[in-house]
């Protein structure tokens, strides 16, 4: 059997040993006893061992009841040791015989290719500094871990990397354990639950530390790495001011279903961070202005010094020092007493980029370009990717808000019902009103409650500096007139700057009629004068997912992609699309590399704009190295999938996708729309109604109430993964390939999955999630949690699962899955001994808080630490 690698498997030890000896110290080694008992039980389990199976649960029932929460804490917080060390063999040191990781080399191969496929190496420069890439960070309550044991994680990666060095002293190794010592203690003397449901701008301030701590150093870096390759390829480095990757956050401007999101939260969050933006410049030209003392200059420089000095590149560096400090007093002063911004602040970037430039300048030109090329160049970089507010804030509201303020303005004035119109009246009267000269409304227009808070938000976004905000996303969109909606309600608000509107396409319906909405909007004549750049359109993974199954999701995402690109080709008018995907399969997840190859054909075309989620932030760019090692990863894809993209489908793969398409709805809906019993037994084999009281984000779990449909799509998928049957990412998938077999299809298949990266990528996803399942696990939820009238159900979603895995098995000629990848199957393997034990106690917590009439503040507790352990050791789960 394979084995992870001797170094993570070592560190794992590690933390298990000093994890263990923290344990042991606050509760004793009877304690430890049991806690030991419990892994090597659930080891034994695990291996098909009766006497395995018994001591494991016979020392589960055995617990006290104030021994409940410690164990759930010890096994959870060795899934997040687990974790440092597998992210922390990601971005280890390699020695001189081994290669280096593949996200490193990435790049390299795709500009040989390149090179090879008659492109000039001189063009490689352009081509690569060319791209738009822009990763849209989200806050989901996926994340449970706070941000406090967040920073201690880091820490602990950071005490790997020092001990990574194998002629290191005795004395050094036993001191830098003792720290390590010292870190996982403090862990575990560290509440991991959050006292109290976070705000948008806890959310918000999470993901500028992402930036603040990972991303602003990984960004020069990548740029760094990408030079070199360059030059290595016989090309020219980037340009100065190329920012092939941006970012862009959700955390504060999704309002939809969101009542916490309002327009005085938008405006706070786009204060803080342009407040950390210049505080994390100030930090750098602090340090520049300690670095460059030389003396040479340019008569550029010396001339907009004006004065004789020794050290021309501190005067300017220390006025530009000054400015930054006056700017970050300044907006904390606006921050702490929602005063407006002054004048005199840093407002525009060209006043942070200019002097830094004209240093830049000044030393290639006296011969110290290499001083030029140190700091000095990664801030530059930093400044162009982040400007002055790191991120650009989209603004992400429901169209039927938008839809019920203007009947309200409608109604007022005496025009009739907007609701009622005809999509054709509504058009009418919304372009009409677009190229009217007048405002729309009076000073004496008394909005509700609701329409008012549209409207202050609109009159955010007009105050807002345009480089603050990225796109108005338009969710549950279905028609051209959506869109010309906010484009009225900005205008009315005084937005006279173009601003992307992107209508987001979520359900089945949606999908199969974008490209017909898009067409008739890109037909307006009007619409098209006030386009701005590319039209952006959204298309919805979760959600889409949840409505139809991933199989008929998935074909009905590709089919709509190729339409909009033909729509958009017709039109003349370039196409931004922009994938929500989360990070769970059944949200449209998956390794964003095989992401962006199994894309149609022309749908990238050097633009790709995608959400990043939840503790997907975390794992893959919470660290310098391993954030560095995914940005890698996107601009090798992108430039891949823009130059040598992938071949089109044949007619007959088409037609296979459609029948599978059909089947895959067919089989899901027949579960999730069409059994009586299936919402009923949702709600008693999960904890789906438990994770709606737990504080873990701020957004509520339905967007109203109701059943399936009124669930968001991450609950949705949170739940099924909490007990590992991970049913929206599979169902449906069994009832297509069975009957692709049953029509003699299989040689088709095989050939669609060797020459076809987007049926690859979902066999792929498709194994991968199949791997986590664990009928098993599931049915201990059912014995202890479930009817007996409904467990039947139960019993029939197993078995579906066992067809989906024979299914994909015989498709992939495996007698397990990941044969291929043993070091996958190995790392779960390990994860499932710690695992199951957090499974067991969150079904004894569950069947506890059901049994009570009031939730009893010491179970919720303990059952956010399964939660957060759980979610730990699948790691992608919402």
């Amino acid at each position: 059997m394979a084995r992870i690698s001797q170094r993570v498997h070592d560190n794992v030890y590690m933390f298990g040993d000093l994890l263990g000896q923290t344990m042991k110290a606050q509760r004793g080694a009877e304690f430890l006893e049991k806690v030991e008992l419990i892994r090597t039980g659930a080891k034994s389990a695990r291996r098909g061992s009766q006497d395995g199976r018994k001591q494991l649960e016979e020392t589960l029932a055995g617990l006290a009841e104030d021994e409940l929460l410690p164990v759930a804490r010890g096994f959870s917080q060795f899934l997040n040791l687990a974790n440092i060390a597998d992210q922390y063999h990601l971005m280890r040191r390699r020695g001189d015989d081994e290669e280096p990781p593949f996200e490193d080399q990435m790049l390299a191969q795709v500009l040989e290719r390149l090179k090879a496929s008659a492109h000039c190496p001189k063009d490689l420069s352009k081509a690569v500094s060319g791209l738009d890439i822009e990763l849209v960070l989200t806050a989901h309550p996926t994340e449970v871990s706070r941000r406090t044991l967040i920073m201690k994680y880091d820490f602990i990666a950071q005490q790997l990397a020092e001990l990574d060095h194998k002629e290191l002293p005795a004395a050094e190794r036993e001191k830098l354990v003792q720290k390590l010592r010292s870190l996982v203690a403090e862990v575990w003397h560290t509440s991991e639950i959050r006292s109290s449901q976070p705000t948008p701008q806890d959310e918000a301030r999470w993901g500028f530390a992402v930036i603040e701590r990972s991303l602003w150093q990984a960004i020069p870096n990548v740029l760094r790495h990408v030079d070199s390759v360059l030059r290595e390829a016989g090309a020219d480095p980037l340009p100065l001011s190329a920012a092939p990757i941006r970012f862009a956050s959700w955390m504060g401007g999704d309002r939809d279903g969101n009542p916490n999101v309002t327009a005085k939260v938008t405006r706070h969050v786009l204060r803080i961070a342009r407040w950390l933006a210049a505080d994390l410049y100030l930090r750098d030209v602090s340090q520049l202005t300690h670095e460059l003392s030389m003396q040479r200059a340019t008569p550029e420089l010396m001339a907009v010094i004006g004065e004789e000095t020794d050290e021309p590149y501190r005067v300017i560096l220390k006025r530009l020092r000054a400015r930054l400090r006056h700017t970050r007093t300044e907006l904390q002063n606006a921050i702490a007493h929602d005063l407006p911004l002054p004048q005199d602040i840093i407002h525009n970037r060209a006043e942070l980029m200019d002097p830094l430039l004209m240093c830049y300048r000044s030393l290639h030109e006296c011969g110290m370009g290499l001083i030029a090329d140190g700091d000095l160049l990664d801030t530059i970089r930093r400044a162009a990717t982040f400007g002055l507010s790191l991120v650009r804030l989209d603004i992400r509201q429901d169209s039927s808000r938008h839809t019920a303020a203007l009947n309200e303005i409608t109604e007022w004035l005496g025009l009739g019902s907007y609701q009622d119109w005809s999509e054709e009246e509504r058009q009418q009267f919304l372009l009409k009103e677009l190229s009217s000269k007048r405002p729309l409304l009076s000073k004496d227009f008394q909005a509700s409650e609701d329409t008012r808070e549209v409207l202050d938000t609109c009159g955010v976004i007009a105050r807002a500096p345009t480089e603050s905000l990225g796109t108005y996303v338009i969710s549950m969109a279905g028609a051209p007139s959506d869109v010309l909606a906010v484009q009225l309600l900005l205008k009315e608000a005084g937005v006279r700057r173009a601003m992307r509107v992107a209508p987001l396409f979520e359900t089945l319906d949606d999908l199969d009629h974008a490209a017909a909405a898009i067409k008739q909007l890109l037909s307006l004549d009007d619409y098209r004068t006030r386009l701005a750049g590319p039209q952006e359109v959204m298309i919805g993974y979760s959600d889409s997912a949840k409505d139809a199954g991933t199989t008929a999701a998935a074909w009905a995402q590709y089919r709509a992609q190729e339409e909009l690109v033909q729509v958009c080709q017709q039109a003349g008018v370039e196409l931004l699309l922009f994938h929500g995907r989360g990070g769970t399969v059944g949200r449209g997840g998956g390794p964003a590399h095989e992401a962006i190859l199994s894309q149609p054909p022309g749908s990238v075309a050097g633009r790709f704009r995608t959400t990043e989620q939840g503790e997907v932030i975390r794992f893959k760019y919470g660290l310098p190295e391993v954030a560095a090692q995914n940005l890698n990863l996107y601009l090798a894809a992108v430039l891949e999938a823009t130059h040598l993209p992938p071949v089109a489908p044949k007619d007959e793969w088409r037609a296979i996708m459609d029948r599978m398409a059909a089947d895959g709805l067919a089989g899901y809906r027949k579960v999730v729309r069409e059994e009586p019993q299936f919402v009923d037994y949702f709600r008693q084999a999960t904890p789906e109604q438990e994770l709606g009281r737990l504080p873990l984000g701020s957004r509520p779990a339905r967007r109203r109430s109701g059943g399936i449909e009124s669930l968001r799509a991450i609950p949705w998928i949170f739940a099924w993964t909490q007990t590992r049957l991970m049913l929206p990412a599979w169902l449906g998938w069994e009832s297509a390939l069975e009957q692709a077999f049953a029509r003699g299809e299989e040689p088709v298949l095989d050939e669609m999955r060797d020459q076809w990266p987007f049926f690859r990528a979902r066999i792929d996803m498709l194994e991968m999630v199949l791997l986590k399942a664990d009928s098993g696990i599931a049915r201990l939820y059912d014995e202890r949690l479930v009817e007996p009238e409904l467990r039947p159900l139960g019993e029939q979603l197993f078995q579906r699962l066992k067809q989906a895995i024979e299914q994909v098995l015989r498709l992939t000629g495996q007698e397990q899955l990941f044969e291929r990848h043993p070091i996958v199957r190995a790392s779960i393997n390990v994860r499932d001994t710690y695992l199951d034990p957090l499974h067991l106690l969150q079904v004894e917590l569950l069947a506890r808080s059901r049994n009570q009439e009031k939730p009893c503040p010491a179970i919720e507790k303990a059952m956010l630490v399964t939660v957060a352990g759980i979610a730990a050791g699948l790691r992608n789960t919402g």
